[in-house]
C-alpha cells in the first residue's frame, strides 16, 4: 500500500516544478534559490554564515531548508574548496596514566579522521597557573586553529580567556573538566552522577555498621572533582548515614605529599572502612594505600581505566572502577569541534559519554 505523502511536500515540489522527481534525489542549492526567489550566491552566503544578506532573506532560506528537507553535503563542499580542519587539544603538562590514554587516542583519532582532512595537535599547559593558561589561550587565532578542546581547572581567568577565544572566531570546547559558561558544548560525563555512583558502590559493598571514608583528590580546584564530591556526599548522607565521609585530601599529584597526608589521616582516624579516589589519576594514591597495607575489609573505589587501575582490580587492591571511555572522549571532541566549525548539530545520542562500572570480572 503506497505511503501518503505530506501535503506540504507536494505543495513545495509543485512550486519548484519538482513533481515526478525521483524520491531519492535530494534538494539542491538551486532548489533553495528557486523556492526563495534569490540567487544561488545568496543561498551560499546564508549557508556559510557570511555577511551581506538581509535577515528577512536569511529567515526565508532557513524556512525553505526546513520545508524541503535540505541537507548540506559538507564533505563535498570542503573537498571542492580544499578545506581542512585544524584542532588543538590543550592538556595539563603534568599527568599520569589517564592523560597518557588521552594522548594515545588523540594520535589514533588523527589517523581515523585524516580522510576528512581533520588534523589534531596537542599543547601542554601548567594546570596550576590560570594566568599562564589564559595568556596562552590569548595567543591562539582562527588563522592557526578552527577549534580548541581545553582541559583546565575552572577559574575566572580561564573562563574569560575561553570567552575571548570564542569572540575571535575560534571554537572552544571544554574537555573532560567542564566550565560554567559553555552549556551543552563540552565533552565529558556527568561528574555529579559519577560521584553518586561511587557512593552507591561503597555503600553497598561495605558491610560495617559504621565507619569513616577516606576521600582523596589531586586538586579540589578541578570542577570535575568538586562535582564528584557533591554527588558522593549527597548519596552517602541520604542513603548510608552510618558512613562518614572525611574531608577531601589533596595530593597535587605528589607521591610524597600523598604518602604524608594519607598516613597521618589513617593514624588519626579510627575505623576507616572505605576509600574513594575521586581524581582522574588514581595511581599515586592507590600505590600509597597499598604501601600502608589497609585491612582487607576496606573497600576502595577509584576513577578511570588505565593499565594501573586494571592491574589493581585484578589483584584486589581496587574493588570497583567508575570510568569513561577515553577513546570516545577524544572522538566526540573532534566531532563536536567540526560541527561547531560547520555550524551544524551533532547527534546527541552518539556524543553522550556513558558512566561505566568496571569490576575484576568484566574487564
Amino acid at each position: 500500500m503506497p505511503v501518503e505523502r505530506p501535503h506540504v511536500v507536494d505543495k513545495v515540489e509543485k512550486k519548484l516544478g519538482m513533481t515526478g522527481r525521483e524520491p531519492h534525489m535530494r534538494p539542491t542549492t538551486k532548489d533553495l534559490a528557486k523556492a526563495v526567489g534569490v540567487s544561488r550566491t545568496t543561498v551560499d552566503r546564508v549557508l556559510n554564515g557570511r555577511e551581506g544578506v538581509h535577515q528577512k532573506t536569511i529567515d526565508k532560506v532557513n524556512a525553505a531548508i526546513a520545508e524541503l528537507g535540505f541537507v548540506r553535503n559538507i564533505s563535498a563542499a570542503n573537498l571542492a574548496k580544499g578545506k581542512s580542519y585544524r584542532f588543538l587539544f590543550v592538556l595539563p603538562q603534568s599527568g599520569d596514566l589517564f592523560l597518557a590514554e588521552i594522548l594515545r587516542h588523540i594520535k589514533e583519532a588523527e589517523s581515523v579522521f585524516s580522510a576528512d582532512q581533520v588534523w589534531a595537535d596537542v599543547h601542554h599547559i601548567d594546570e596550576n597557573d590560570p594566568n599562564k593558561i589564559a595568556a596562552y589561550l590569548a595567543t591562539l587565532s582562527p588563522a592557526e586553529f578552527d577549534g580548541v578542546a581545553i582541559m583546565a581547572p575552572e577559574t575566572p581567568q580561564v573562563r574569560d580567556a575561553i570567552l575571548r577565544l570564542q569572540e575571535r572566531g575560534v571554537r572552544a570546547l571544554p574537555f573532560i573538566s567542564n566550565q560554567p559558561l559553555t552549556g551543552e558544548h563540552w565533552v565529558g560525563i556527568d561528574n555529579n552522577a559519577a560521584g553518586a555512583t561511587a557512593a552507591i558502590l561503597l555503600g553497598r559493598f561495605i558491610h560495617a555498621t559504621s565507619g569513616n571514608l577516606l576521600i582523596v583528590a589531586e586538586s579540589m580546584l578541578s570542577r570535575d572533582s568538586l562535582e564528584r564530591r557533591l554527588g558522593f556526599d549527597e548519596v552517602i548522607n541520604s542513603k548510608f548515614p552510618h558512613l562518614h565521609a572525611l574531608p577531601s585530601l589533596e595530593t597535587y599529584g605528589s607521591p610524597e605529599r600523598a604518602r604524608t597526608i594519607l598516613s597521618e589521616t589513617i593514624k588519626r582516624q579510627e575505623n576507616i572502612v572505605g576509600a574513594y579516589i575521586l581524581s582522574s589519576e588514581a595511581r599515586v594514591p592507590l600505590a600509597v594505600l597499598e604501601e600502608l597495607a589497609l585491612p582487607s575489609h576496606v573497600i576502595t573505589v577509584a576513577h578511570e581505566r588505565t593499565p594501573y587501575t586494571e592491574k589493581a582490580l585484578r589483584s584486589g587492591a581496587l574493588d570497583a572502577l567508575v570510568t569513561q571511555d577515553a577513546g570516545h572522549l577524544v572522538r566526540s571532541a573532534i566531532r563536536k569541534l567540526r560541527a561547531l566549525t560547520d555550524m551544524r548539530n551533532t547527534l546527541e545520542s552518539q556524543e553522550k559519554i556513558r558512566i561505566e562500572i568496571l569490576l575484576a570480572t568484566n574487564l
